[in-house]
C-alpha cells in the first residue's frame, strides 16, 4: 500500500491505468468494436476521467465509508477487499455513465442503457480488481518501495 502521496499517485495511475485498459477491451469487444483505433481513441480521455473521479470523488467516499464499517481495520487483506469493493462500485457508477455518453452522446432512454452498462460492467470490474489489478499494482508498487529503499540505503 501507498506510505506517502508520491507513492499514492504512482499507484492510482498503475491501478487505473490497468482497469481503464481492461475495461475499454471488455466494452469494446461487448460491443462488436474490438479494434486498435477505438480502443486508442477512448484509453486517454478514459485514463483522465478515471483517475480524477478516484482521486477527488470515489477514492476519497469509498475510504470514509471503509473506515466508518466494522471491519478489523489492521487486518489489511481485509480492509484492502473493502476498499477496492467500494472503489469499484463508485467507479462502475461514474464510468458507465461515461462509457454511455462516449458511445454516441444522450440516448432516447439513458436510464435503461445506463442501467445495463453498470450491471455489464460491474460482474467484470469487480473480479478484474480484486483478482488480477489490484495483486499486479500492489506487486508493482511493492518493487518500487523495494528499489527506492535500495537506493536510500
Amino acid at each position: 500500500m501507498p506510505t506517502n502521496k508520491k507513492e499514492g499517485i504512482i499507484f492510482t495511475m498503475i491501478m487505473c491505468s490497468m482497469m481503464v485498459l481492461g475495461m475499454s477491451l471488455y466494452n469494446l469487444q461487448l460491443h462488436d468494436n474490438l479494434a486498435l483505433m477505438p480502443l486508442v481513441a477512448g484509453l486517454v480521455p478514459g485514463f483522465v476521467v478515471a483517475f480524477v473521479l478516484d482521486v477527488f470523488i470515489v477514492g476519497v467516499i469509498a475510504k470514509k465509508i471503509a473506515f466508518r464499517l466494522p471491519i478489523k481495520k489492521e487486518n489489511k487483506v481485509q480492509l484492502i477487499l473493502t476498499i477496492s469493493s467500494l472503489m469499484v462500485l463508485g467507479m462502475v457508477t461514474f464510468m458507465s455513465l461515461f462509457g454511455v455518453l462516449m458511445e454516441g452522446g444522450i440516448p432516447d432512454n439513458l436510464w435503461a442503457a445506463y442501467s445495463e452498462a453498470w450491471k455489464m460492467n460491474v460482474i467484470v470490474a469487480l473480479p478484474l480488481q480484486l483478482l488480477v489489478v489490484g495483486p499486479i499494482s500492489r506487486t508493482i508498487l511493492g518493487n518500487i518501495q523495494a528499489n527506492s529503499q535500495l537506493i536510500l540505503e
